[in-house]
């Protein structure tokens, strides 16, 4: 029997409900159980495929090739389990589903409206797809209040209905902030959005309070009280060092319990939590560091680069080191020599944008890695401007450059008009849509015999997940192997380049995927392990 955990979010947004709801997944997991997250967001984008990552953050790409919502990131980073198309729906979806089915004429020329239509389509997506999960936890984006949020809530009221309360389960987060002069914290916060939420029919079973000190039983007390839930299901959500420490902390506030106690599960029995107590330590107490320049177009916000934080610090964990991360915008080495921000760094990692602003910025932070003998990894938009930037300086391609930049006399990157995907032929034109028209998803890249990468993979063959729309022209690769650039990984048609490499060079690498996608603590990605431990070489030589 599935059961269904609906996490909703108050007071204020950034509280965190994307990471609560990944660690409590991981708790549920390390009962044994087996767990599925979804994220239902309340915007009109169709997808975040097309939202500048200032303003959104990272886009997660699945293996199935959906453009999702940052916090699938930390679903898949936290369980295991890998995401799906039908683990996120926007609200922009959901009506994009419904119209086409009112002019289909579906609907046999009924009314249209938010209930039933659009809830009943909000309650397809909760309900699909499910095969033997114990646990499907769903989490509602935005803030109640939100009027975007109003579909959603009324949709998981009306599941709470029909599936029953020993099928579901509704935890909200809230905040409890602490006001110094007082010197106490304040519940009121909390007791307006339970009273927001209660306004749309929904009773919160378990209330998550973010907070950065313990709460005291009077205050817990004080909570169950004016909330209408018993003391011991109000559970702190304690501010915490690292992010992996968080589900040790859940379970040590019985939140995992609480949640097994509401559905009449096993309580007697403890999780293994041994795998985040290891990754914990191994945060906490480091052999060494290293720091790495991350050249980047969208440096003002760090959150569009999440997983690729997230996969670094995987890397130091691999090698027992802490990870210090030293974020540039690219754009000021068109204006200042690099050496002034590059010095002394162990390692430079550029990765993906889009556009031409701060391209000639991560070509020079290229040159710099290339000549300075620093490892270097760049990924998607890294790996095509230090192609572009070998081609400059080795291959003596003087106007070497992206079409995306516009026209080229050496056009070493362009854009892809098709390619193949399994016994399918992907066609795209220069003028359509760009929502969802990017190479997406995962796919197969043939590893060259012998080469770095075929060791650090220890394979032949790999699958990565890709999100781009221009690619390497195959058409240089002759000239540039001559100057001293492998190829060392390509689609297994031969056409689409995915790896390049410099092998009398300590470590650089570029690849067109995004390999920190499928990059998980416990189980850190091969190329970000062998990045880091690069690095360790290169701090050793400073």
């Amino acid at each position: 029997m599935t059961r269904f955990i609906f996490i909703t979010g108050g007071v204020v947004s950034s509280l965190g409900k994307g990471l609560s709801s990944a660690a409590l997944g991981a708790a549920l997991q390390a009962r044994g159980y087996k767990v599925r997250l979804r994220k239902l967001d309340p915007y009109l984008n169709v997808d975040p495929g097309t939202m500048s990552p200032t303003q959104h953050g990272e886009v997660y790409v699945t293996d199935d090739g959906a453009e999702t919502d940052l916090d699938l990131g930390h679903y898949e980073r936290y369980t295991g389990v890998a995401s799906r198309q039908s683990d996120n729906v926007t609200t922009g979806r959901i009506y994009s589903d419904v119209i086409t089915k009112e002019r289909r004429g579906d609907y046999l020329g009924a009314t249209i409206q938010v209930i039933p239509h659009v809830t009943d389509a909000i309650k397809q997506f909760v309900l699909s797809n499910i095969e033997d999960e114990d646990f499907i936890l769903c989490e509602i984006g935005g803030t109640v209040g939100d009027i975007e949020s109003l579909p959603f809530l009324e949709a998981i009221r009306q599941l709470r209905n029909e599936l029953g309360v020993d099928r579901s389960l509704f935890v909200h987060l809230t905040l409890l902030p602490y006001i110094k002069t007082a010197g106490e914290l304040k519940t009121k916060p909390t007791q307006h959005s339970v009273k927001e939420l209660l306004s749309v029919g929904i009773q919160p079973d378990i209330l998550l309070c973010r907070c950065d000190r313990d709460i005291s039983d009077d205050a817990r007390r004080k909570i169950g009280l004016f909330c209408n839930i018993a003391t011991e299901d109000v559970i702190a959500a304690l501010d915490v060092d690292t992010i992996y420490q968080v589900p040790i902390s859940y379970h040590e506030q019985g939140f995992d319990t609480r949640v097994c106690v509401h559905f009449g599960l096993d309580t007697q029995t403890s999780p293994d939590l041994s795998r985040w107590q290891e990754i914990v330590h191994r945060i906490r107490e480091p052999e060494g560091e290293v720091t790495i320049a991350v050249v980047g177009k969208y440096t003002d916000l760090i959150d569009s680069y999440k997983s690729l934080a997230e996969a670094l610090t995987h890397g130091g964990i691999a090698s027992n080191v802490r990870v210090n991360m030293n974020w540039i915008a690219s754009e000021i080495f068109e204006q200042e020599d690099a050496v002034q921000h590059l010095d002394g760094v162990d390692g430079i990692l550029v990765p993906g944008g889009f556009g031409e602003r701060g391209a000639e910025g991560k070509i020079e932070a290229a040159r710099f890695a290339r000549q300075r003998k620093v490892p270097y990894f760049g990924i998607c938009f890294g790996m095509q401007m230090a192609v572009v930037e070998a081609a400059r300086n080795l291959a003596g391609l003087d106007s070497a450059g992206s079409t995306e930049f516009g026209p080229s006399d050496d056009p070493v990157v362009g854009l892809m008009t098709e390619w193949a995907k399994g016994e399918d032929i992907e066609k795209r034109r220069a003028d359509g849509d760009l929502g969802g028209s990017m190479r997406l998803g995962a796919y197969e890249c043939k590893l060259k015999s012998g080469s770095r990468v075929a060791d650090i993979y220890g394979a032949a063959e790999i699958s990565e997940r890709h999100r781009h729309r221009y690619e390497v022209n195959i058409d240089y690769k002759e000239k540039l192997e001559a100057a001293g650039l492998v190829f060392s990984g390509m689609s297994p048609d031969g056409i689409l380049p995915e790896i390049v490499e410099i092998p009398d060079h300590p470590w650089f690498i570029g690849v067109q995927f995004h390999p920190e996608l499928k990059s998980k603590p416990f189980e850190p990605h091969p190329l970000f392990t062998s990045f880091i431990a690069a690095a360790i070489d290169q701090s050793r030589l400073v």
